[in-house]
């Protein structure tokens, strides 16, 4: 079953709105404006992907919510994990489609981390809360082993390393 949306608070909700519409092509279609729980009110942004009207993502700008100056929007910083461990991947149809992201980001002052997992293709930037974003396509199929791998590793206490990745290339913005 696909999730409808994804729900993340806003630092800037107007760079926000300028990274999800206009670099990465989500179209604003909704907003909810209500108070939330504990306090305050908020305006909930839903962005259509691709044209599909049951995916979306969504942003919450908040106002006189107790506390909201001390809010971390960077999911990572707010959960104490490392840079990137918690992400949000939108999938690309072809190789052509993700060079053409990759190319995008670049054109709209974005560095990108491109990396070729062996079983899927990733590119990688940041939004403006400081999230990373992904765009992956994959290029393997799974195995009977891959699942019988999977399923070792939940019991697992000690590292035994997955192959490393084919390739990683580090792509500067345009005008770097």
């Amino acid at each position: 079953m696909p999730y409808h949306h994804l729900a993340l608070a806003a630092k800037d909700m107007a760079a926000i709105h300028h990274f999800y519409e206009a670099i990465m092509g989500f179209e604003l279609v909704k907003v909810e404006i209500a108070p939330v729980m504990g306090g305050g009110w908020g305006k909930h942004f839903f962005y259509r992907m691709d044209g599909d009207d049951s995916r979306f993502i969504a942003f919450w700008e908040l106002h006189d919510v107790p506390g909201q100056d001390a809010h971390q929007h960077d999911l990572n910083k707010a959960a104490g994990t490392p840079q990137g461990t918690n992400h949000y991947s939108f999938a690309v149809a072809s190789s052509e489609e993700l060079d053409a992201k990759r190319a995008h980001w670049q054109a709209h002052g974005l560095d990108v981390l491109e990396i070729d997992h062996n079983w899927c293709h990733s590119i990688y930037t940041r939004d403006p809360n400081g999230n990373m974003v992904e765009y992956c396509l994959t290029t393997g199929t799974f195995t009977p082993e891959d699942r019988e791998r999977a399923l070792a590793a939940l019991e697992e206490t000690t590292m035994h390393p997955s192959p490393p990745p084919a390739s990683v290339k580090h792509w500067a913005r345009e005008g770097a």
